[in-house]
């Protein structure tokens, strides 16, 4: 057995890939909670994050799949599902503003991420995020019409109505 190493040991979250603590104690030092966006290849989900000493509480969770109840009959994990998920999720919220928090992905500008940043910020949820947002056009689904001729803009627009009618 090797005696006097200089190797240290990764807390196990961090040598698993799951938690970044030098980021996250940056974004605990705010103050101001954490709005957690986290996408996979099907759905976008988000909440947002209380600091608490017995650990962190967790509220106004919101996800692509809660869209189907608002009229959305579209694929979930785009731009436009992104942006009315983030839309969502700040007309729930009560907080005026919080600070971003995407984990270990990658920054990466127009992204869903940012799209939901964007709803969040249409809604009343002030959240930094520079000028990474996507364009106009791609939040409404434009592209996608181009592409398979679905009329997502139309979609998008009334399911933005009933949730803005909702709160």
């Amino acid at each position: 057995m090797a005696e006097n190493t200089n190797f240290k040991v990764q807390h196990k979250r961090r040598r698993n890939q799951q938690t970044d603590y030098k980021q996250r104690l940056e974004l605990l030092k705010s103050g101001k909670p954490r709005a957690v966006v986290r996408t996979s290849n099907k759905h976008t989900k988000m909440h947002l994050s209380f600091y608490q000493e017995e650990g962190d509480e967790n509220a106004y969770f919101t996800s692509t799949e809660e869209l189907e109840g608002y009229g959305w009959n579209h694929h979930t994990g785009n731009l436009p599902a992104a942006y009315l998920a983030g839309f969502l999720m700040g007309s729930r919220a009560e907080e005026d503003e919080a600070i971003l928090d995407i984990g270990l992905q990658e920054y990466k500008q127009g992204s869903r991420v940012f799209a939901a940043v964007k709803g969040m910020n249409d809604a009343g949820l002030e959240v930094p995020a520079g000028e990474a947002f996507p364009e106009e056009e791609r939040i409404e689904g434009h592209h996608i019409e181009e592409m398979t001729g679905e009329n997502v803009p139309e979609n998008f627009e009334d399911v933005k109505e009933k949730i803005r009618g909702e709160n």
